[in-house]
């Protein structure tokens, strides 16, 4: 926090921040971290995928309370990690970004996150996050975690198949709410399994196909969303 003051009062602060000019006018959120009023994080992040998600509008089911404070994990370039009903201030912090004394904040964030996510991580986690963050915790192969690592893929006129940016973000988005509001409605257990994950991937109307890949030596799953 008191780092991210000092580069964001900086005159070369949004280009540190890698903020361009839109964004750029609210880095003066980190400036007063510590004073400034907090709200849950599912109501504070936006974004393509959180808009997808949608999960301010979940936080007004009495049920899915329990989701989104037990199910729901949020990686923060500022936080570290977070449950979606953390209450947070508003600040401007990605974790792609390298701080001059932090440095890569993936890089820092790696230990700390293994120490905390690592006990937690059992059965299987769903894995939503864009490439900047999934370097910042990575479950241990010895872990008993089946890590779905979510990517979406569209198909050329010539039927191959091609990577979507913007759309990926929405697509997992889509995915993760719809895996909180099975979980809310009891129409997806706790203690899910892969298969049970591919329903409910394949049941998005944005989904023409969910292909799911064998694991790696680590645990890890490749689930493809191949859009309709």
């Amino acid at each position: 926090m008191e780092e991210l003051a000092r580069v964001s009062g900086g005159d070369d602060g949004a280009a540190i921040l890698g903020l361009g000019p839109r964004s750029a006018q609210d880095i003066s959120a980190n400036l007063a971290l510590e004073g400034s009023p907090c709200a849950p994080a599912h109501d504070l992040y936006a974004g393509v995928l959180f808009d997808a998600a949608r999960l301010g509008e979940l936080a007004r089911d009495p049920r899915a309370q329990f989701v989104l404070s037990d199910h729901v994990v949020i990686i923060s370039g500022l936080w570290g990690v977070l449950r979606a009903t953390d209450r947070i201030p508003d600040h401007r912090l990605s974790m792609g970004v390298n701080l001059p004394a932090t440095g890569r904040l993936a890089s820092f964030w790696r230990p700390h996150l293994s120490e905390v996510l690592d006990p937690l991580a059992r059965g299987v986690v769903v894995d939503c996050r864009s490439g900047a963050y999934s370097p910042a915790w990575q479950p241990r192969g010895s872990s008993g975690c089946t890590l779905l690592r979510t990517r979406v893929l569209a198909r050329r006129p010539d039927g191959g198949l091609r990577v979507v940016s913007h759309a990926a973000k929405h697509t997992r988005g889509l995915l993760a709410g719809a895996l909180a509001r099975a979980l809310a409605s009891q129409q997806l257990g706790p203690r899910a399994q892969a298969d049970d994950i591919v329903r409910v991937a394949q049941g998005l109307p944005e989904v023409a196909q969910a292909l799911l890949a064998d694991a790696d030596s680590a645990g890890r799953r490749d689930l493809t969303l191949i859009l309709a």
